[in-house]
């Protein structure tokens, strides 16, 4: 079948042959930009245009879903407004699309006089569709709801975007594996704007949506909190917040317990740990609401550990078995479950256990002082001083023999997200987005100069072994190189189509390799700014490269989940590494020095799976996984001894340190 794109046709269904709409006589669109064929009409945009069901013709007839803008509204502020949310739902899609959890954009093109957004097609049904179906949830449930969520919200709110629509419809319980997705950012916005409530300009659903956001069109993630509370609400209760609000305004949400008793809930009462979870979440007044996801994290959380009950429980969720596997929040969730009376059985933890703590592996020690996500991490060449860079917009300088932080270096005005050190180890680079690279020195603390050029983000530097020349990569989707001594760009290049998310100077200094989300790595002549050529394999975005000691061979770690060892004589992939169950964020040889000349060869990898991996390149086999408890790995690094690991991530704002013995 053919679907018209007409939004306002009535029957937008048509035979495969028929070149024209039986129903309003316009032509049909075989191909949408020659790939996307359209389906079927998903929903109607309340007059703002259609989502349709597409197959992308070019990925063997994957699904999608195709957006369409075609408004229906003459009044000019209403309609600059809907055009602004439609670019804006791109645009975070863009930038969120890398969790897991949130669908990924495909395409965002103008045809015949309409916007077109192409995204990822997410198959399952909205928690709104399984209350309709006689789902119901129970407190269990929604435990195992608000930890699949958290981490999402954490992750937007992160990156300065609020959604500001949370409710049932907006949240898919995918088929595949049964988490949670959250969809529909066409009313996210940016953290520091603020939107002046107008007429028709109103942004959120009514019931869901919290007063200040109401009333004064500005949203926290206090907001987003509100809306999950809310959410909460309806599904164990069955009760539409619209229709409450339509009654009783935001009165009902002081009321909710009354609400909720007359609901005939069918699991008894609520405990009064997640009572006071909800009330924190639906407080009319924001200064008394929860602030931030770790808050609420923290309050689920922190419930004293009962005593061991008597292994004869029955089989624990297979959502919850995949919590627990990924994140340390389920242990706590295993407790709470059992003091609220359920029975549970956690399967096979002894070896879940074991395979935590192998033979041989070194306990790590703590560096603790960020307030956000650590993004990258990077040793000094003596081998004592640690740089690390974090969301929370700051540097900072630890000493391991003491392992005590040194100092704080402040001066980027958004999220650090690269450090590297000179080869002499009095200066450090900064990458931030945004959009400029600091120099600092080392000794003083103070900031040497800043580098200006690129126009996005900068997701990677590094300093050329004789520490003349700076490199930087960016979501510009360029390179650039800086002449040290004068701060002055020395030249540009370019060549990939998607962001530069990591670069690395051959030993020599001769040659550059850059991976992209584009899902290749080039290597550049460094004396003519040329290409040499492009490695292509993985099937993710590369998100970490890495010159051999020797300057041989490159490892590269991809969104696919994989390491690739290439030669760099032949441009073809030696060797693919294996064991990773998430995208491999960060890669590092272990120097051969001192007394481990002679060993093998060993990469280190860090990976959103909450491991470090250590590999012998020569067998391609792991050697041994350091486990962190929970949250991502985005940065590995190693000290020049090769005697200290360190990496920094997710959980808890922290960094592991592990000296190998």
């Amino acid at each position: 079948m053919r679907c018209c794109l007409n939004p306002d046709c009535s029957n937008p269904q048509n035979p495969d042959d028929n070149q024209y709409c039986e129903s309003c006589n316009t032509p049909l669109i075989p191909l949408l930009r020659g790939r996307y064929r359209v389906i079927k009409v998903l929903s109607d945009e309340g007059g703002f245009g259609r989502t349709y069901l597409a197959e992308d013709v070019d990925k063997l007839n994957e699904w999608c879903v195709v957006k369409q803008f075609a408004p229906k509204i003459q009044e000019t502020s209403a309609l600059k407004k809907a055009i602004e949310l439609f670019k804006e739902e791109a645009k975070q899609l863009q930038k969120l699309g890398e969790h897991p959890q949130i669908p990924t954009l495909l395409a965002y093109f103008e045809q015949d006089n309409y916007l077109f957004l192409v995204q990822q097609f997410i198959d399952g049904h909205n928690l709104l569709q399984e209350l309709q179906q006689g789902i119901t949830y129970n407190e269990a449930k929604i435990l195992d709801l608000l930890l699949d969520l958290l981490p999402i919200l954490q992750f937007i709110h992160d990156r300065g975007v609020i959604h500001r629509d949370i409710k049932p419809q907006n949240i898919i319980r995918r088929q595949s594996d049964g988490r949670l997705v959250l969809i529909d950012f066409g009313s996210s916005k940016q953290l520091t704007a603020t939107v002046q409530t107008q007429i028709g300009t109103t942004i959120g659903s009514h019931g869901y949506t919290p007063m200040e956001q109401m009333q004064d069109g500005e949203a926290y993630p206090a907001s987003d909190l509100f809306s999950l509370g809310t959410t909460c609400f309806h599904l164990l209760t069955g009760i539409r917040p619209s229709k409450l609000w339509m009654q009783h305004g935001y009165s009902w949400v002081s009321a909710w317990r009354q609400h909720f008793s007359n609901s005939g809930y069918v699991g008894g009462s609520l405990s009064g740990h997640l009572s006071q979870v909800l009330d924190n979440l639906l407080e009319i007044d924001i200064q008394q609401r929860y602030q931030s996801v770790d808050e609420v994290i923290k309050d689920l959380t922190n419930q004293p550990l009962l005593p061991p009950t008597p292994a004869t429980l029955l089989t624990v969720s297979s959502t919850t078995e995949r919590l627990f596997r990924k994140n340390r929040l389920l242990v706590y969730v295993a407790i709470l479950l059992l003091g609220f009376g359920g029975v549970w059985y956690l399967q096979s933890r002894s070896q879940i256990i074991t395979n935590r703590t192998q033979e041989n592996t070194p306990a790590p020690s703590t560096l603790k002082g960020h307030a956000s996500d650590v993004n990258s991490v990077a040793f000094a060449p003596d081998g004592i001083t640690l740089a690390s860079g974090s969301d929370d917009r700051t540097i900072k300088l630890w000493n391991l023999a003491t392992v005590k932080q040194i100092r704080t270096l402040t001066g980027h005005s958004r999220w650090v997200w690269a450090i590297a050190f000179s080869p002499d180890g009095k200066t450090l680079a900064s990458g931030s987005a945004d959009k400029t690279i600091k120099l600092w020195n080392i000794a003083t603390g103070k900031e040497i100069r800043t580098l200006v050029g690129h126009s996005q983000g900068i997701a990677s530097v590094t300093f050329s072994p004789d520490g003349k020349t700076l490199a930087s990569g960016s979501l510009d989707k360029k390179i650039k190189l800086w002449n040290l001594a004068t701060g002055t760009e020395i030249r540009t290049l370019e060549g990939h189509s998607q962001a530069v998310a990591a670069i690395s100077f051959s030993p020599d200094g001769k040659t550059l390799a850059s991976g992209s989300w584009d899902k290749k790595i080039k290597l550049w002549n460094l004396a003519t700014g040329k290409e040499i050529r492009t490695l292509e394999g993985h099937s993710g975005l590369v998100l970490a490269v890495a010159f051999s000691p020797d300057g041989i061979n490159l490892a590269s770690g991809s969104k696919d989940k994989t390491i690739k060892l290439w030669n760099l004589v032949t441009g073809e992939a030696i060797r693919t590494l294996k064991g990773h169950t998430d995208k491999v964020n960060s890669v590092a040889y272990l120097p051969k020095s001192g007394d481990n000349k002679n060993q093998n060869t060993i990469l280190i990898s860090g990976s959103n799976d909450n491991t470090v991996k250590l590999w012998n390149l020569e067998t391609g086999k792991e050697i041994r996984t350091l486990k962190r408890d929970s949250g991502y790995i985005y940065s590995v690094a190693v000290s020049a001894d090769g005697k200290t690991i360190a990496s920094g991530g997710s959980a808890d704002n922290i960094i592991k340190i592990w000296r190998m013995p």
